[in-house]
């Protein structure tokens, strides 16, 4: 009875005009639960698929790809399968960065290589990533060319910004532009792939696609540099862990690279040992860094360069011709929603 009222509800929301963010992720979330909810063998592959898909998170990037389609068609059915594939492939990503990072814990939860094994992990991996080409290869024949093209490249990409941010732990030359490049690859080309897939799958023109691929791109570094900004700045209570991670991994970050491209050598010297003394205790490490950034004024820097990448993406938008303005209503808001999020 209650799969029958669900259902209802998934048809009534995906024929409705103008789909907020909330309804478009109640969608996605509705699919990945039956997904999850099947007991497919060897349950030793499968079931570390579903504790990573069933873990949560804010669903942003197959959101956004519903929100993409509904900028150009009503019913946004159309768009839920390549919405999925891009979900189970960014959880896929989530997985492996885990386990090569040896990261004890995503989403308050032990990670799939310390609640199994390091096999399981790249085995349940390599799965989920065949698995999201499964559900993008249910979208229509006439678009999956495109859809796959897209996909294919942005897998790539992905895999290439992922390499660069490794080569970084070992070089202190970083470069902000080197930063903003592998940010692009890692982060923002797949939030860019997933808008301009789901307006692929509401029919827009090549001319549109590309403007929200743009706008997309803009977002993830909007993304990005945030999450590099929240670790230093944010309220704790309100970001929901404490703050100073990047910091005592010596991560390369907006924040770090700013402050060693603006330091002087006495002051850039000072900060490199700071982050390479395991003697220092955590919160002294973390206060005396913060310092030098604030000296530096690296933390207004980086908001500089979000609002910069803010009011790009609004330009992308504005490019992105509807016969209906209010119909992309829903991205500018998320868009706000991205440059003022705390957590």
């Amino acid at each position: 009875m209650l799969f029958c009222e669900n259902f209802v509800r998934v048809l009534y929301i995906i024929y409705i005009m103008t789909l907020s963010f909330e309804q478009c992720s109640s969608l996605v979330e509705e699919q990945i639960s039956r997904m999850t909810a099947c007991d497919k063998v060897p349950a030793g592959l499968y079931e570390p698929m579903n504790y990573v898909l069933s873990a949560g998170g804010k669903r942003v990037r197959p959101t956004l790809a519903l929100m993409a389609c509904n900028v150009f068609v009503n019913n946004v059915e159309e768009a839920l399968m390549p919405a999925v594939a891009l979900e189970v492939f960014h959880n896929f990503t989530l997985l492996h960065d885990d386990l090569m990072d040896n990261a004890d814990f995503r989403r308050n939860r032990p990670t799939v290589h310390k609640r199994w094994n390091n096999n399981t992990a790249i085995l349940s991996g390599d799965a989920m990533m065949i698995t999201a080409y499964q559900y993008l290869c249910r979208a229509k024949s006439g678009i999956l060319p495109e859809l796959l093209e897209t996909f294919t490249r942005t897998a790539l990409e992905v895999c290439e910004g992922q390499q660069y941010d490794l080569d970084f732990e070992c070089r202190s030359d970083v470069s902000i532009d080197q930063y903003i490049s592998m940010i692009r690859l890692k982060t923002a080309a797949l939030m860019a792939a997933c808008l301009k897939m789901g307006a692929i799958c509401g029919g827009a023109s090549s001319v549109n696609c590309e403007s929200l691929y743009r706008f997309g791109i803009s977002l993830g570094l909007i993304f990005q540099i945030q999450d590099d900004w929240l670790d230093v700045y944010a309220d704790p209570v309100v970001f929901g862990k404490a703050t100073g991670g990047d910091i005592l991994c010596a991560k390369k970050t907006f924040l770090l690279i700013t402050a060693l491209e603006k330091a002087d050598e006495k002051t850039r010297r000072k900060l490199i040992e700071l982050l390479n003394d395991k003697s220092v205790a955590a919160a002294e490490k973390i206060n005396e860094v913060k310092n030098i950034y604030d000296r530096l004024e690296v933390g207004k820097e980086a908001r500089r360069e979000i609002n910069r990448h803010h009011a790009e993406a609004m330009s992308h938008l504005s490019r992105t011709i509807v016969p209906d303005k209010s119909r992309k209503a829903e991205l500018e808001l998320f868009a706000e929603i991205m440059l003022k999020r705390e957590k």
